[in-house]
């Protein structure tokens, strides 16, 4: 991906998601956050004492968008929050090192698995701390672009007209039609 930071080390990849592999992912994600020189020192101080108790969570939360295991509870805007000294750079250098380790781990259809929610989640992210009008760095928003192409739009009502595999949106999001 990028030749000044360290690739993942090599493991054999997965065909498909499962409960022990995302594990596995997690617990190597979190290592090379850890030892990461950007990085290591905010989830350090962020994590203090609590590691143990985090990543346990971080297992839940991706095998409920990958897996649709349904276990975890939380609320992702509300826990990032309070990180002190967070930059556009931290998001950035997090995606690299999360995608990074997903495409060291999955075969392709199961890496975007988790690609594309990261992609989105870490836009919400950047766009709730620091504002709406903040401009999401071109290289995340064309990695998006990438990993979820736009969906064909179904003309008589507007909304998507296929659900991909492995969306973590199975539903559309119901609200007002595009004629009230």
């Amino acid at each position: 991906m990028n030749p000044s930071f360290p690739a993942a080390p090599a493991v054999e990849r997965a065909a498909e998601p499962t409960e022990a592999n995302v594990r596995e992912l997690v617990y190597s994600f979190y290592d090379r956050v850890r030892a990461d020189a950007l990085l290591g020192p905010v989830f350090d101080a962020s994590l203090a004492g609590r590691r143990d108790e985090h990543l346990p969570k971080m297992c839940l939360f991706w095998g409920s968008l990958v897996l649709g295991a349904k276990q975890y509870r939380g609320n992702v805007q509300q826990a990032h929050q309070p990180l002190e000294g967070v930059e556009p750079r931290h998001f950035s250098r997090w995606l690299y090192l999360f995608l990074d380790t997903v495409e060291s781990r999955y075969e392709p259809a199961a890496a975007i698995r988790f690609m594309e929610p990261a992609l989105r989640i870490a836009q919400s992210l950047q766009l709730s701390r620091f504002g709406w009008d903040y401009k999401i760095p071109a290289e995340q928003q064309a990695l998006l672009e990438r990993v979820a192409p736009k969906r064909a739009r179904n003309e008589e009502d507007g909304h998507d007209a296929v659900r991909r595999p492995g969306e973590p949106f199975p539903t559309r999001i119901i609200g007002r039609g595009r004629d009230e």
